[in-house]
């Protein structure tokens, strides 16, 4: 019933639409084959909307292995004709010479210069001439282009010890060794120097791999922040190659020390830290705030690792070291986050002080008390003596005095004074644990009733 109109609607339809494209067919100048024939004559251009009259818009062609930009044409001026009467002078408006014009007579070597450099920019006229609205690239902003891009600087020899401490963040490499030798030494097991060097060298190559290979992957955002814009990778001072050459040759050797001098344990503890920084802490960075809690996993496993050299077992004891390193974290990652929000930003990275500033606050206080209660359960696992609890009470309650600070006020001073503060709490905290360690019990011990019979 209504299949007749609908046909002669979309008969109508179409014989306007056929009418309206045969009228802008004369409009074009240039048809398919006039098109094919300027590409198989000048391959080197790229055909692209520039041929086609109605489509006036920017693009960018290609010509002789440089890049133009090419802007709507300009519209050409209107020339209008004034009739003036017979007795007006035409006068010629000649150019006004500047005050400090050189002399006209230049000498050989100049007009060499001038010729060498007309050889140089003939090839920008004559595409100028060709192509009037063709901006060409210049050797001046070609030059000042290839500067700003990424290119390998040359290192000397001597300049190699400082690229690669820079390149294993070597202050934070201290603070894991530092950690892991606490780990050992509150182990209630003989001090043996021999496995504790080599303990805390293994743990020190690992994360020198660690942190290699993080700032292997983080070179593109590291670039966009004022805190890590000068690191090597990214200012060029060794290759890619170079830094991951490196981390193989620290991983490969730390891991083996742990695994082959001290114990499998340790080892495979290094390895999962390793992991965990470079598979899943780094990658977390740009996609959810768990980040922060996986990298304080990551920063609780040294004092865990010093522990097991030491014993060779996981006990409660390197547990209580751990999570004494895992809470530490928080105030103190936490305050230092709250004052480079804007640089975590720009670089794309997902902080709970840029996401979540209100909760960045919160766990930084809640932490803080936590330590607290961690070092009233020393003396109840026989870590340490109940001395301990009541040694470590001042610290501990300053350091979340400043905690509440920074939770209530939330603004630069207070950050800076709780991350101050974390610097020199937790080196108090583990020598204060050391003091109070509890004495090892001698099982082997002959018992004072037992004595030698007469022979």
């Amino acid at each position: 019933m209504y299949t007749s109109p609908c046909c002669r609607l979309s008969g109508l339809i179409g014989a306007s639409l056929k009418q309206k494209l045969l009228q802008n067919v004369p409009r074009c100048h240039h048809s398919t084959r006039t098109i094919i024939k300027l590409y198989r004559r000048d391959p080197t251009n790229w055909l692209t909307y520039q041929h086609l009259n109605f489509l006036k818009r920017q693009y960018v062609t290609k010509n002789r292995s440089g890049l133009h930009q090419r802007a709507s044409p300009k519209q050409v001026p209107v020339v209008t004709v004034l009739e003036e009467a017979e007795d007006t002078l035409e006068r010629q408006v000649q150019r006004v010479r500047s005050i400090d014009q050189e002399k006209e007579d230049v000498t050989a070597d100049t007009k060499f210069e001038v010729a060498s450099s007309d050889a140089s920019t003939s090839d920008a006229v004559a595409l100028d001439e060709e192509y009037p609205h063709i901006q060409a690239e210049t050797n001046l902003s070609k030059e000042a282009r290839l500067d700003r891009q990424w290119k390998q600087l040359k290192v000397q020899l001597s300049d190699l010890p400082d690229v690669y401490a820079r390149l294993s963040k070597i202050k934070l490499t201290a603070l894991v060794v530092m950690t892991t030798a606490a780990g050992y030494a509150m182990a209630p097991v003989p001090f043996d120097p021999l496995i504790f060097f080599v303990s805390s060298l293994g743990t020190g190559l690992s994360s020198c791999t660690a942190n290699s290979i993080n700032q292997y992957f983080e070179v593109p955002f590291d670039s966009n922040m004022s805190r890590t814009k000068n690191r090597p990778l990214v200012i060029g001072q060794i290759s890619p190659l170079h830094a991951v050459s490196f981390a193989a040759a620290c991983g490969v050797s730390g891991i083996a020390l742990l695994t082959l001098a001290v114990n499998p344990l340790t080892g495979f503890l290094g390895a999962l830290n390793i992991f965990l920084y470079t598979c899943c802490y780094t990658p977390l960075k740009r996609l959810s705030i768990a980040n922060t809690w996986v990298g304080a996993v990551v920063g609780a496993l040294p004092p865990i690792m010093g522990w097991t050299a030491a014993t060779g077992a996981l006990e409660p004891g390197a547990l209580l070291l751990g999570a004494f390193l895992f809470s530490w974290q928080f105030p103190h990652f936490n305050a230092l986050s709250w004052n480079l929000r804007e640089d975590y930003s720009r670089g794309g990275y997902r902080m709970m002080s840029v996401t979540h500033p209100a909760m960045c606050r919160r766990v930084a206080l809640r932490h803080s008390v936590g330590l607290v209660g961690l070092s009233t359960l020393a003396p109840v696992l026989d870590v340490t003596t109940w001395t301990f609890p009541i040694i470590s009470l001042p610290i501990n309650l300053y350091l979340s005095f400043l905690a509440f600070r920074f939770y209530r006020k939330g603004d630069r001073s207070s950050a800076r004074k709780l991350f101050f503060c974390s610097l020199w709490h937790l080196p108090m905290l583990l020598l204060l644990a050391l003091t109070c360690k509890k004495p090892r019990r001698e099982q082997d011990a002959p018992s004072p009733d037992s004595a030698a019979l007469p022979v």
